[in-house]
């Protein structure tokens, strides 16, 4: 068994519920009674503090305000050719046969590979930008309907930007900081970053943002600048 921590003293142990992943691997999940996370922060004082903020982005799952170094994600598109080779092989095997069930295992092990990359990856991330900042700011954008209005469901789900602003917001709550959802109708792509000035239109093909300030630079970091300054607006009000 690999046990990832001891638990709390003076727990009492409710449930245990245990799994089995369609490659055969089991697991067990522990729920405790009595175990409160302790929150670190004090009075809240946003004064001083360091905000990040994140816009998301079709390649490379997000793009923030600041410079952070990240690796290329799109684990399933890695892949893509191993899984789809595995899956030809399940097609020709006969349902129900020894050489079906076997290679029905090797597909779920290719999924549940790709699921564990993608899941260690935002873990490190948003573990490294939690350690570094107090607040992050983010949009507060539906996914789902995103993969559904935009045609691009692969490609979103295999960038797992909804898990990764899950993991950020209970990683910021340990530590006592804070996660700020801006409004999804705030206009933070067509904003310029620097004046102030708002675009009337902006195709999704621009991925330069231009203004008449003289400012030039990437449309997604234009956008996580002008989600950071609104994030600061917010908590300062």
């Amino acid at each position: 068994m690999k046990k990832h921590r001891e638990p709390a003293e003076n727990c009492r142990l409710k449930s245990v519920t245990v799994s089995m992943e369609p490659s055969g691997k089991y697991f067990a999940s522990l729920l405790y009674e009595g175990y409160s996370c302790e929150n670190q922060a004090a009075d809240k004082d946003y004064s001083n503090v360091k905000i990040l903020g994140i816009d998301y982005a079709m390649q490379g799952m997000a793009v923030f305000s600041e410079e952070i170094e990240m690796e290329e994600a799109g684990f399933f598109r890695k892949n893509e050719k191993r899984l789809a080779r595995e899956q030809r092989k399940l097609s020709r095997c006969v349902k129900g046969s020894r050489n079906y069930v076997r290679q029905k295992k090797k597909v779920a092990r290719c999924h549940e590979k790709i699921r564990s990359q993608r899941r260690d990856y935002l873990h490190k991330l948003s573990r490294r930008i939690t350690d570094q900042y107090d607040i992050v700011a983010v949009e507060d954008i539906d996914m789902k309907a995103m993969s559904q209005c935009l045609h691009f469901g692969k490609s979103i789900q295999d960038n797992g930007y909804g898990m990764f602003r899950n993991m950020l917001d209970y990683k910021l709550a340990w530590k006592g900081k804070e996660l700020v959802k801006v409004d999804r109708f705030f206009p933070s792509s067509k904003k310029c970053s620097k004046c102030g000035k708002i675009k009337k239109e902006l195709k999704l093909s621009e991925r330069v943002y231009r203004c008449t300030c003289g400012n030039e630079m990437d449309r997604d970091r234009n956008a996580a600048i002008n989600i950071r300054e609104e994030a600061r607006r917010m908590l300062a009000a």
